[in-house]
This record gives C-alpha cells, structure tokens and sequence, in this order.
C-alpha cells in the first residue's frame, strides 16, 4: 500500500512537472525569435518548431545547475519531498497559468523560487540565507546588467562612423567568442561536469602554459579564432546586403538565446524533483533533464506559436538592431546565470534590454508606469508565491497524511 501510494505521488509529482515544463516552453521562449518574425526573416511555425529544438536542446545540455540550485539550495535543514515538490510545482505553475489568463508579467524564475522556498518552510527548514542574498543580488544587478549592455550596443550599431559592415561584425564576433566559452553537458572535461568548445579543442589541437586560473593559451586561441569566424561570416553577408546580412545575424541570435532560454528554465521546472530522482530513486540527472525537455519542446510546438504572432509585432515596431540590442544582453546575462546556477527570467532580461536600447533612441519606449507596474507584481510574485507554497504543502500533507 505504501509503494503503491509512493508510486502515485512520484507519477503526481512528474505530470506537475511536465505541466511547469509545457508552461515554460509555451511562454518563456518567444521573445528570443519574435525579432526575426518581425523582421520577416522567418516564419511563425518555423520559428515555433525550431524554438523547441533549441531550448529542448539547451535544457539537456546545460539545466543541471539551475536544477539543483532550485531543489537543494534554497533550503536548509531539510530534503524536498515528493509531495512538497508537488505542492511547489502546482504552486509555480498556478501562478504562471495565472499571469497567461490574465496577461499580467508573472516570472517564472521568482514564482519558482518562492514557491520553494514556501515548501521547504513548510517542511520544517531553515531558510537559506546566503543563497538568497547571492540571487537577491543577482536579480537587482539585472536590469542594469541588461540595459546597459543594450545601451552601449544600440549606441554602437547607431554610430555614423563605425559602418555596419564593422559593427554588426564586430557585435557578432563578442558573441560567437562566448559560444566558444560556455558549458555543454555533450562535450567531455576532465576537470567538471560540462565541457566548452574552445577547452576541448585547445586540449586536441594546441597546447600552452596556463595564463589565469585554468585558462591557457590554447583557450585564449581557439576563443580568438571562434570569434574572428563569425565576424568574416557576418561580415560577409553585411557586405552582400546591409539588411540580408543583420537578418541572418538576428536569427542566429535568436537561436543561441532560445537555446540559453531552455538551459535557464527546465531547472524551474525539474529543480523541486531532484532529491527525488537522484536521492531516492537514484536515478541520473539527465532522466530529469528529459522530463522537463520534453515538456518545454511540446509547449514550444503547441503554444508558441500564438504568442510568437502577438510578440513578434511589437519587435517589428522596435527594428531589427534595437531588437539585436536586447538579445545579445539576453543571451550573456542567461549563460552567466547557468554558470552561476541562479534561476532567471529571461522575459526580464529582456524588457531590461528593450527599455536600455530605447534610451539609445532618445526614449526607452516603455511609460514609467507600466515599469513601475511590473517590478511591483514581480516583488508581489515573490512574497505571495511563498505563502502560497507554504500553505499548499499544509494542506496536502494534511489530507494525503505525508
């Protein structure tokens, strides 16, 4: 009777947590292509199905960190259970079904997190102080973080002397000098869990003394080399047609930031299951990983698409390059989280990039009010999702007995 109830709870627990993972991949991952629908180098349902590819993709490649972030650390004193992690994913969830009816900004990220932290009190643990100055930290640095990185590369992408044939290029080398540099669950290491591209081939191809930490000349090299490639690709197409070329480069970027996307936001979803799967089921974390692979790759393909339309004709309204000033902030704010495995929401790396690249423009085309608006419900997420989480546990332990 108890395996059997046990049993119940588990499959509870994953169908919660497939339902947060279709959310997610309904509603977290438009923003990075709406540019380039916008832009008409793409269409909607190209852009939905290749949207789930990539954040399926980056969620199996770099979700670990977040996930365990969200399931072990924002606690202390106690391991989630099943039954809490349920409470907290129906939680999480609810309050993301709520901001979709009613269209109000509710983030994931901190939906998630109070959610959890709601349970892990509820539980009987302690909470988690260092963590949550280090992520209290990290999300106030934010928007700041973002619009400026946006100011300066809308400035740049709006300078008469620096030719498009330059700085486009230019911005695309930084970018694809990062690609090089960030962690890949598919690619070997013998000093960690996840492996980069310019590591890996350094450690084939060239060998040197080690500058800084553990990085050696062969990094600096292949990262060097990486980023001066995509700048001759991107130069090249610029060079063969201005718009053809920013185009090709605004989908590109919108595929490395969906791909960031789903790295940043299956741990939201898998996080509260993973002392479950790996403890007590001693189950590898990519079994996880799957899960909430498979839930943002079928919310992508159903959903996506409706809000990719809606999205998409607000960013044909920003242009192309300011729509470029906002991605390249989200795709280097979303990977520094994965490295630090603090869960974001990249929809506010993103408005923060909107908002820094329209200061560029004279104007950040956002009113005060409606930020004003959106921070307050964002701090109103936080605070209610934890006593919500809290007493969503009460209850259910109460009726199931556990």
């Amino acid at each position: 009777m108890v395996a059997l109830s046990f049993a119940l709870l588990v499959g509870i627990a994953v169908l919660t947590c497939l339902f947060m993972a279709w959310v997610l991949g309904a509603n977290s991952n438009s923003p990075p292509f709406a540019p380039a629908i916008g832009a008409n180098a793409i269409s909607t349902m190209r852009a939905a199905f290749v949207i789930g590819i990539l954040a399926a993709a980056g969620a199996l490649m770099q979700g670990g960190s977040i996930s365990e972030t969200v399931g072990a650390d924002l606690i202390d004193g106690v391991a989630i259970t099943p039954l809490a992690a349920t409470a907290g994913l129906l939680t999480a969830a609810g309050f993301m079904a709520i901001g979709i009816y009613t269209r109000y900004p509710i983030p994931a990220a901190f939906a998630t997190t109070g959610a959890m932290v709601g349970v892990g009190l509820s539980l009987g643990g302690d909470p988690a102080i260092a963590t949550y100055q280090r992520l209290g930290t990290f999300w106030i640095m934010v928007p700041f973080m973002s619009g400026g990185l946006a100011y300066v590369t809308a400035i740049t992408l709006r300078r008469d002397d620096i030719p498009e044939a330059v700085g486009v290029p230019l911005l695309a080398g930084i970018v694809g000098a990062i690609v090089a540099n960030i962690r890949l669950g598919v690619i070997p290491d013998t000093a960690a869990d996840q492996g980069t591209i310019a590591r890996f081939v350094s450690q084939q191809v060239i060998s040197g003394p080690t500058l800084v930490a553990d990085v050696t000349v062969g990094i600096v090299v292949v990262t060097i080399l990486f980023g001066a490639l995509w700048f001759y690709w991107v130069r090249t197409q610029v060079l063969e047609s201005v718009e053809t070329g920013i185009r090709s480069f605004l989908l590109v970027l919108g595929g490395i930031v969906a791909f960031s996307s789903g790295g940043s936001q299956v741990g939201l979803a898998t996080g509260p299951l993973e002392n479950l799967f790996r403890v007590e089921l001693g189950l590898p974390g990519i079994v996880l990983l799957s899960i909430g692979a498979t839930g943002i790759l079928a919310g992508a393909w159903m959903a996506a698409p409706r809000l990719l339309q809606a999205t998409s004709r607000e960013y044909a309204q920003l242009g192309v390059r300011r729509s470029i000033a906002a991605l390249v902030p989200g795709f280097i704010i979303a990977q520094l989280a994965i490295a630090l495995g603090i869960p974001i929401s990249l929809n506010n790396i993103i408005l923060s990039g909107v908002i820094g690249g329209g200061l560029a423009a004279g104007s950040a085309g956002v009113s005060r009010r409606k930020i004003g608006f959106t921070i307050t419900f964002w701090l109103l997420t936080l605070g209610s999702s934890i006593v919500v989480g809290y007493g969503l546990y009460q209850v259910l332990a109460f009726v199931i007995g556990g």
